[in-house]
């Protein structure tokens, strides 16, 4: 028997408050639980196993597109961006291969990162505060040029066994980015930089800048292609694995990128191929004596394959297969200590891309990487991989990247082929006022030699934090401190300490 009330008998003014009534009481019911769904973070359990970046991080984070308004932002298009010219480029090396410590890119990214603006709309939006509004930027015809520079004093300790030096440094920060503002297609150059001037004291100055472009084309049939190209140069750094030991001034390096790529949908599947090519150029390297030595063999030219195909099991996870092939060659066959360390490599990896809207997203993989030498003294390299990025937000107003990253890096000692590094990195970041953001790096990396090499394992552990004072919409006040200890099981350890304050100008 229905216990339905039967309102056809009601009176139009009665049926009415009968209706009024209805709906409050249903608003009663369902209001609390949505609020409580709102101010609920997620369960641990929903973080697996995991950057940007990408991760980064790389190093700047963009939000999903949000399929309920059909609309895509900015930041959208740059992280699509970066997922893409991921594909294309060639196997990219982890922080602590790129420039030798992993704090001076820590250090970096502290003082150039952009404080986070919480662009997810909160149930009552909050008054604006004017010292965190995004600068409007400098319109150049269809472009909009958004240029950054931090000026900082610091001061650096280095231990390496028995030698200590100490010195105080002024460093000049750029990060800049120049966006189009096209109705369809989109070109991203981003230009970041690092020079040091010591003032006192004694220690090697890191220079360091880099240039990355990318042009995304919006072709039909739901198909994206992108075309990338960079330059970055940096000095190699001493506790470098490849560094010249005991050398005054160590080598300059320059390095190029290009690389193409393109993605289509096909329904409920997803391909991805792309192509990469770089090269490194290495300059002399200076001994304490005054004389040089030439590291033109290190110079050499690598190309890589990549494809990817997944299957879309629902918008918020969609497994994944990838495979790549690379080749690199050196400009001389033969290097100074008589190897020939041209060679190939080999990978694939199957895993999973998490999108679970603004609280958890990225990606997952474990797969097997090899690498083979042209000289057959030289052994192979063979690791199985466990790559991984996310991205947690588990309340508002913070962050937090979780990366895995798995690489064979050649080396160009005599008689090693190279080592297998196993990076883990974390970085949290907390608005702690409207106007005030912390923001803390650290990592763990191991470098793995084989059983038959003369050198031994080595762990580089690292921290850093920083502090972002918005004074105002154009001037941040930014102080940073940091520490990278390498541990060696048959050698003297090293360490490094560095801290720093800064003025940050925006525009």
């Amino acid at each position: 028997m229905s216990h339905r009330k039967d309102t056809s008998s009601l009176t139009p003014l009665r049926a009415v408050g009968f209706a009024l009534s209805m709906a409050l009481t249903v608003g009663v019911l369902v209001a609390p639980q949505a609020a409580f769904a709102q101010s609920t973070p997620a369960p641990n359990s929903s973080l697996r196993s995991s950057t940007t970046q990408p991760a980064a991080a790389t190093e700047d984070e963009g939000d999903i597109p949000n399929p309920s308004n059909g609309t895509t932002s900015a930041a959208d298009n740059a992280a699509q961006g970066a997922t893409a010219a991921a594909i294309a480029a060639p196997d990219q090396k982890p922080s602590d291969e790129t420039t030798g410590a992993i704090l001076d890119e820590d250090m970096i990214r502290l003082n150039t990162r952009e404080a986070p603006l919480d662009e997810r709309l909160p149930p009552r939006k909050p008054e604006p505060n004017p010292a965190t509004e995004e600068t409007p930027g400098i319109r150049i015809g269809t472009f909009v040029l958004r240029p950054t520079v931090t000026q900082s004093i610091n001061t650096e300790t280095q231990k390496d066994g028995g030698v200590k030096q100490t010195r105080a440094f002024l460093e000049t920060d750029m990060h800049t980015t120049l966006t189009s503002d096209w109705a369809l297609h989109q070109l991203l150059v981003t230009t970041e930089g690092a020079w040091q001037k010591n003032v006192s004291g004694e220690g090697e100055e890191q220079p360091d800048f880099r240039i990355i472009g990318d042009l995304r084309l919006d072709l039909a049939q739901d198909t994206t292609a992108h075309i990338s190209g960079g330059y970055h140069f940096y000095r190699e750094d001493t506790d470098d694995p490849n560094a010249v030991q005991n050398a005054d001034k160590q080598s300059d390096v320059q390095e190029f990128s290009a690389g193409a790529s393109i993605e289509r949908d096909f329904g409920i599947l997803r391909g991805a191929t792309g192509i990469g090519l770089s090269r490194a150029i290495y300059s002399d390297a200076t001994l304490s004596d005054g004389t040089t030595i030439s590291l033109g063999d290190r110079n050499e030219t690598s190309g890589t394959i990549r494809g990817r195909i997944g299957y879309e099991l629902s918008p918020a996870l969609i497994p994944f297969i990838e495979a790549n092939v690379g080749t690199t060659v050196y400009d001389e066959r033969v290097d100074s200590a008589g190897f020939r360390r041209s060679g190939d490599s080999y990978g694939a990896k199957v895993g999973v891309e998490l999108d679970m809207g603004e609280k958890l997203r990225g990606e997952v993989g474990v797969g097997y990487e090899t690498a083979t030498f042209d000289d057959p003294r030289l052994s192979n390299i063979d690791t199985a991989v466990v790559d991984a990025q996310l991205l947690w937000s588990p309340l508002r107003g913070t962050d937090v990247n979780i990366g895995l990253l798995t690489s064979i890096n050649p080396s160009t000692t005599a008689g090693e082929s190279g080592y297998v590094s196993h990076a883990l990195t974390t970085g949290l970041t907390h608005q702690l006022r409207d106007n005030l953001t912390g923001t803390v790096l650290g990592g763990i990396t191991l470098r793995d030699y084989p059983s038959d090499s003369s050198t031994s394992d080595e762990t580089v552990y690292t921290t850093s934090a920083g502090l972002i004072w918005n004074l105002n919409r154009y001037l941040d006040l930014t102080s940073t401190v940091g520490y990278e200890l390498t541990s060696r099981k048959t050698s003297s350890d090293s360490e490094q300490w560095r801290a720093g304050v800064g003025l940050k100008l925006k525009r």
